[in-house]
C-alpha cells in the first residue's frame, strides 16, 4: 500500500510540474512518466488518460487557491483586514506555485470555456457578492471612498499576479536569484496591501 501511495504521489507531483510548464496541449504522458521516474505503462495503469490526470491536478490547484479566499470573504474580520488577508494569501499561494498564473493564462487561450467552467463551478469558489456588498456598506459609512468593487478586485489580482508572470524579466533585469526574488515577494505583501488601502482612503 505504501508503494502505491508513493507511486501515485510521484505521478501527481510530476504531472503538476509538466502541466505547469507545458500546459495540457503541450504535455505528453511520456513526459509525465519520465518526470515521475516510471514507465509509461505504469502511468496508464494509474491514470488512463492525460485529460483525467489534468482534471485532477488542475482541480486540486484551483481548490487550494480558492478555499482560503472563500474563508476570508465569508469570515467576520473587518473589511480592510480582509483585503490584507486576501493579498497575503494570493502571494503566498503563488509563491508556492509560481507557474500557476502562466499555466491558467495558457489554458484560457487554448480552451477558455473549460477553464472558466472549472472556476465558476469550483466547490470553493469565493462568495464575491458578499465581499462586494461589504465594500458598498463601507462606502455608505464613509469608511472608504466610492469606487467600483470590480475595479478593486481587478486591481488586487493584477498587483498580486503580475510579478509571477513577469518573474523572468524581473529576475534578469534586476539580477535577482531565487532567494532574493522570494524576499521581494514577501515584501510585496505589505507593499500591495498598503497601496490598495491607500487607494481606498475617503
Amino acid at each position: 500500500m505504501q508503494t502505491t501511495n508513493t507511486t501515485e504521489q510521484q505521478i501527481i507531483d510530476a504531472a503538476k510540474k509538466i502541466f505547469m510548464q507545458k500546459g495540457l496541449a503541450g504535455a505528453r504522458m511520456q513526459d509525465i512518466a519520465d518526470e515521475a521516474g516510471i514507465n509509461k505503462a505504469m502511468l496508464h495503469y494509474y491514470y488512463r488518460s492525460k485529460d483525467k490526470l489534468f482534471e485532477m491536478v488542475f482541480t486540486e490547484a484551483l481548490e487550494q487557491l480558492l478555499k482560503r479566499i472563500n474563508a476570508i470573504f465569508t469570515g467576520d474580520m473587518p473589511f480592510k483586514e480582509k483585503v490584507a488577508a486576501a493579498v497575503d494569501h494570493y502571494i503566498t499561494s503563488l509563491s508556492a506555485s509560481p507557474h500557476l498564473p502562466i499555466f491558467i493564462i495558457n489554458e484560457l487561450n487554448q480552451n477558455p470555456e473549460r477553464i472558466v467552467e472549472r472556476f465558476v463551478h469550483a466547490a470553493e469558489f469565493p462568495d464575491i457578492k458578499k465581499f462586494m456588498q461589504e465594500m458598498l456598506t463601507e462606502m455608505e459609512k464613509g469608511a472608504i471612498r466610492k469606487m467600483s468593487p470590480l475595479q478593486l478586485m481587478m486591481n488586487t489580482l493584477s498587483l498580486c499576479v503580475f510579478p509571477f508572470i513577469a518573474k523572468p524579466i524581473i529576475s534578469n533585469v534586476f539580477g535577482m536569484n531565487d532567494e532574493q526574488y522570494k524576499a521581494l515577494m514577501e515584501e510585496r505583501k505589505k507593499s500591495v496591501t498598503e497601496f490598495i488601502l491607500m487607494s481606498l482612503r475617503p
